[in-house]
């Protein structure tokens, strides 16, 4: 067991951290639109910024175990980090307009299913782009 944790420790990691990054994000999405009564396109923006502020912080820390300090490298890899979570937030909110607003699907099946797309799409460009080695 411990050799697979050793092989598979960034994977695991990233489903971990990505698992409580996706719960963030639907329990703001929640409070948001089921509380608050913010729309779904606003609800699911507010959501968006408060799950890719933890997920910038974890997955530098504890997934890619990223330890440089130098202000411009962190710069560089934060604007990437951002670039690439606004085209998977962007991703987000239209399937959700779409599915939800227009179509008429439950707004919390549409939030769950779409989260397990963005984490794959999130984890490519993490491992393959902002955070590599």
């Amino acid at each position: 067991m411990i050799e697979f944790y050793k092989k598979n420790k960034e994977i695991i990691m990233y489903v971990i951290f990505g698992g409580c990054t996706t719960l963030i994000n639907i329990f703001i999405y929640y409070i948001s639109a089921r509380i608050i009564n913010l729309n779904t396109v606003y609800s699911t923006i507010t959501a968006w910024i408060i799950s890719v502020i933890f997920a910038y912080i974890t997955n530098r820390i504890f997934v890619f175990n990223i330890n440089t300090y130098v202000l411009k490298e962190m710069l560089i890899e934060l604007l990437s980090f951002i670039g690439c979570r606004i085209m998977s937030g962007l991703i987000e909110i239209v399937i959700m307009y779409f599915f939800v607003d227009i179509v008429g699907i439950n707004d919390m099946v549409i939030k769950t299913l779409t989260n397990i797309l963005i984490i794959i799409l999130n984890y490519m460009a993490s491992k393959l782009y902002i955070f590599k080695k």
